[in-house]
């Protein structure tokens, strides 16, 4: 009989996390984990779509609606649903998760409880935020962070011990060969929120332009930024050199018809878009932060610039366009590398291997605990 794991999480659309957990339950489930989703939501759209596909997959999933961040009655039926299932491991992801699910397994005795890191958030150079975040996480046995990036800034920020994190990269399914990549185009995909780094790159597409005229950038993604990022590409007259195409469909299409794909992120826990990209065959153009110079290896795949700095980033911008030769071939070994060292399989079996590590751990922790109790007991009735 299979294990039952029982995974926890808040969503409310699909980005780079929720897209790791619809490959990821899966391919548990194929290699013999009873794996089911809690989904912690606020009746967001894209938090059913994201139920409707782990369904259509396979994975169980229960809806617990959580309209504040602290909300007993969501606490309440996330601790019966985690009595009633009985888990052997308890698995969160993401913030809330965390300091709902963590706590609901310590109650319920869960054997082996879990949690994995997924991102960078402002909010956690609160010191008042580290040390709750510390707190929950000790009702913790295994850690794990999408990158050992993502590990270090956890330890500058909030006090975690790096070393105490096992490194687990996300995964991506092998698509058809990629067409070659032709023109002028440049791609950069994500939410318009700060921490993506629009500004920076507006800026330093602005610089390339004077270089080569006929450049032109498409950005996909919407977010609260929009208007800000808008205005300032109109102030630099980039006029139709820049497209805000908002949300799209197919994110892969969008990169097979750019030469280059731009992540000019200020802060990013793995940095799925990189990865997406190198499958795709482009060379992707990055920031040197966080897990992305684990997916990018600078000056074979793509190229890595400081965070912030759009005059770097406008040179290795034109550096690229004006080689397209050269651009194509790190695009054929960002291929060849995201199959390689980022495949599902290699991120499935390293969860599967951490799963059953801890389950050993656990029992024979149990087992080595039983005869020093009868040995107590023995004594005691001598006594």
């Amino acid at each position: 009989m299979s294990e039952r794991v029982l995974h926890v999480g808040k969503v409310s659309g699909i980005s780079g996390s929720e897209a790791h957990l619809l490959t990821l339950l899966p391919a548990l489930r194929a290699r013999g984990w009873d794996a089911r989703f809690a989904l912690l939501h606020e009746d967001e759209p894209g938090a059913w779509e994201f139920a409707r596909l782990l369904t259509e997959a396979g994975v169980p999933v229960e809806g617990i609606r959580l309209p504040r961040t602290v909300d007993p009655v969501a606490f309440r039926r996330l601790s019966s649903l985690v009595r009633r299932t009985r888990p052997a491991i308890l698995h969160t992801h993401l913030v809330h998760a965390d300091f709902y699910g963590l706590e609901a397994g310590w109650l319920a005795r869960v054997p082996v409880r879990v949690s994995t890191k997924h991102g960078f958030n402002p909010f956690r150079s609160s010191r008042a935020f580290a040390l709750a975040d510390r707190a929950v996480a000790r009702l913790a046995q295994v850690h794990i962070a999408i990158s050992a990036g993502l590990a270090r800034y956890l330890a500058e920020t909030e006090g975690f011990d790096a070393g105490s994190f096992e490194i687990v990269h996300y995964g991506i399914a092998a698509g058809p060969e990629p067409p070659s990549p032709a023109g002028l185009r440049l791609l950069c995909v994500g939410r318009l929120i700060a921490v993506k780094g629009h500004e920076t790159l507006l800026l330093a597409f602005g610089e390339a332009r004077r270089a080569v005229p006929d450049l032109t950038l498409d950005l996909v993604g919407d977010g609260p930024l929009r208007g800000e990022l808008e205005a300032l590409a109109a102030s630099l007259d980039l006029g139709e050199s820049v497209r805000f195409r908002g949300r799209v469909d197919g994110a892969a299409r969008e990169m097979e018809r750019a030469a280059v794909v731009v992540v000019p992120s200020l802060g990013e826990g793995f940095g799925m878009v990189a990865l997406e990209a190198a499958e795709r065959g482009r060379p992707v153009v990055a920031s040197a932060v966080g897990g992305l110079p684990e997916i990018v290896d600078g000056g074979r795949t793509g190229v890595l610039v400081p965070p912030g700095d759009p005059e770097r980033l406008a040179d290795a911008l034109v550096e690229l366009v004006r080689d397209p030769e050269r651009a194509a071939g790190m695009g054929r070994a960002a291929r060849e590398r995201a199959l390689t060292e980022f495949s599902l399989d290699r991120c499935a079996d390293r969860i599967d291997a951490i799963y059953r590590a801890a389950l050993s751990r656990r029992t024979r922790s149990r087992s080595t605990a039983r005869p020093a109790s009868r040995a107590s007991t023995k004594s005691k009735e001598m006594r």
